[in-house]
């Protein structure tokens, strides 16, 4: 699937600009929204395409935007998230009854936390997920327990975070300082002169109750299938598997090949096998990608 045809964000300088273009494509209904994803599955209909890819290029914004305090250009930022979209709708399985929006939003933010987590150099991908969990959920954490001041942390405020994010409390106050360079708030004018706030141009992606239908039914048939492809596993790749992908803080290679006595490469050889083999069990129930 091209990006070409679509509005182009250069730089930040023209952000105003691509908000207003991408407001001028029409929204979907579900039934059109329906119709378009069943041509472009079973006909490849680049139009079809299109016209969902368009459709969504305001909650790529919206989601782009709560990336933009790691000081990186949010035109590269909204630029990786377009490229996520497009993914999502290459995937997308209409007969599943669950929404575009619902499914792309995880393809859009996979797409822009990888692009972040490239673009910093002081988070690489050997980084522990304890220390990532901390990048990218540290702001709103502050948010919940009222610490906004800026600069440093209080005391209470970094013991209290370290213990919410299991990260040590030196890591709390490096990666603190690192974050708090110039934000840009959803609240600024547009212009200077302008009364239109960056909010007022973005889509609002609030889940009407058939929607949160739809994705409480969408996760029950990933759960589902889920727990079905782990059968084809032997009792150690299921392990691992679960150990290292499927929890919110992933055990380190060097605690997996300590518990099955192996080294930490081999550990890194079966997860590789198993998470093809999990794959291949997926793939007849999944959609396959239009050429």
């Amino acid at each position: 699937m091209s990006s070409r045809g679509l509005p182009a964000l250069s730089s930040d300088a023209g952000l105003s600009r691509y908000l207003s273009e991408i407001r001028k494509f029409p929204l979907l209904t579900p039934e059109d929204e329906f119709m378009f994803a069943k041509r472009l599955k079973e006909h490849g209909d680049p139009e079809a395409a299109r016209r969902l890819v368009t459709s969504h290029l305001r909650l790529v914004a919206k989601i782009a935007m709560g990336y933009r305090g790691y000081g990186l250009p949010v035109s590269e930022i909204v630029s990786e998230g377009n490229v996520g979209l497009m993914q999502a709708v290459k995937r997308f399985d209409p007969d599943k009854g669950f929404r575009l929006a619902t499914y792309a939003m995880w393809w859009i933010r996979a797409a822009i936390q990888e692009y972040v987590l490239r673009s910093w150099s002081m988070v690489k991908m050997g980084t522990t997920a304890a220390q990532k969990k901390l990048f990218f959920n540290l702001r709103k954490a502050k948010s919940n327990i009222g610490a906004i001041e800026e600069g440093d942390l209080t005391p209470a405020h970094t013991h209290k975070l370290a213990d919410q994010l299991g990260v040590t409390e030196r890591e709390v106050t490096e990666m603190n300082r690192r974050l708090s360079g110039p934000d840009s708030s959803l609240n600024a004018p547009l212009r200077s002169e302008s009364e239109s706030e960056w909010q007022d141009w973005l889509a609002d992606d609030t889940m009407d109750q058939e929607t949160r239908l739809a994705e409480r039914e969408e996760r029950g048939d990933r759960h589902e299938l889920l727990t079905s492809a782990l059968d084809t596993l032997s009792e150690r790749e299921r392990d691992i598997i679960q150990e290292r992908r499927l929890k919110d803080e992933p055990a380190t290679l060097e605690e997996l090949s300590q518990k099955y006595g192996v080294s930490r490469e081999r550990v890194r050889q079966i997860e590789v096998r198993a998470f093809e083999k999990l794959q291949a069990a997926m793939q007849p129930k999944q959609i396959a990608a239009p050429a």
